[in-house]
């Protein structure tokens, strides 16, 4: 049977707010990807973004147009030429990989020569607020063994002072969303060092980041904003330590573990990061994330309502996908 495509959006709500220094939102807008062939169906997720100039209606538009040449047997390889990187290509990809697992009669895993992947450590993220409420938030997760702190303000040490004190113990990286300032980085590094802050994620905006080169500090800093796909990564020597790779940033999964080699080849740290999605949208990354020093896929953890069969969580960690899922 012929290959068939379609293409559907999705909303999951958010337990809550989620906040960052770019705003807040209470709904997980997705776009899924389905293709069947011969009785067997694949499925991937991506969430468009609007910090990288994507919509729903921009990423339908990009599955539509590639949809007759995945019709017609392109394969996830050929993928990588024929599409940007970006969430449309992610969607595709994904469910090639689900499609050709399901038709092997494989996992995903075992495609990738992935075997025995424990249970791993995701971030909890805690949303940007003021410093007391941060600070409450961070005291009803600090059993948690690694949080991830939105910040990103003109003046964020009291809030980092806030959460190291509500949780002494926990491991905690912050992620400023580009909202630092060259008038402020060097202050807000300070703070951090004295925190004892384990990381800290796009200080300052990209294509703004140069200064980082020159910047002696104590805690590492990771690109994300700055870093899309395996060409981005040579330049970014020179300010970086860790880069988060995001498979809606890459383009799937198949960009992403090319991505992943090359930034070990280069000695980068690596963050596996999300979107706020589904499990449907992590089954895939957490495969990725099996190596890497930080796995941040907690965006299920972060919704009212999930897929159904999901992802397990059991607190903070979280496990392989069942095929029932993905892959």
């Amino acid at each position: 049977m012929r290959r068939h495509l379609e293409a559907t959006t999705e909303s999951f709500p958010i337990a809550g707010t989620f906040t960052i220094s770019r705003g807040s939102k209470t709904q997980a807008e997705v776009v899924t990807c389905t293709i069947s062939e011969n009785g067997m169906t694949g499925r991937g997720e991506c969430v468009p973004y609007r910090r990288y100039g994507e919509t729903i209606e921009g990423v339908l538009e990009a599955i539509r147009a590639a949809t007759p040449a995945i019709e017609q047997g392109l394969t996830r390889e050929s993928l990588l030429t024929e599409m940007k990187p970006g969430a449309a290509r992610n969607a595709i990809d994904c469910a090639l990989f689900d499609l050709e697992a399901k038709t092997r009669g494989v996992s995903v895993a075992a495609l990738l020569g992935v075997t025995d992947l424990a249970p791993m450590v995701t971030c909890y993220t805690i949303s940007l607020s003021d410093p007391q409420t941060m600070a409450t938030q961070v005291t009803a997760n600090a059993h948690r063994p690694l949080l991830k702190i939105k910040l990103g303000t003109e003046n964020d040490a009291e809030r980092i002072r806030a959460v190291r004190a509500a949780a002494p113990d926990a491991r905690i990286v912050i992620d400023a969303n580009e909202g630092w300032t060259e008038a402020n980085i060097e202050r807000h590094l300070a703070v951090a060092a004295q925190a004892n802050i384990e990381l800290i994620e796009q200080p300052l905006p990209a294509g703004n980041d140069a200064i980082l080169a020159d910047i002696r500090r104590k805690v590492p800093i990771c690109a994300d904003e700055s870093v899309h796909a395996t060409a981005d990564l040579a330049a970014l020597r020179d300010r970086y330590d860790a880069v988060n790779i995001k498979l809606d940033k890459t383009g799937g999964l198949t960009e992403g573990l090319l991505m992943k080699a090359e930034a070990k080849r280069l000695g980068f740290k690596i963050m596996v990061g999300c979107m706020v999605g589904t499990s449907l949208a992590m089954a895939p990354a957490v495969l990725l994330a099996d190596g890497c020093e930080y796995a941040d896929l907690d965006g299920p953890l972060l919704l009212a309502r999930d897929r159904v069969p999901g992802l397990r969580y059991d607190g903070s960690l979280v496990s392989a996908p069942l095929p029932e899922l993905w892959g």
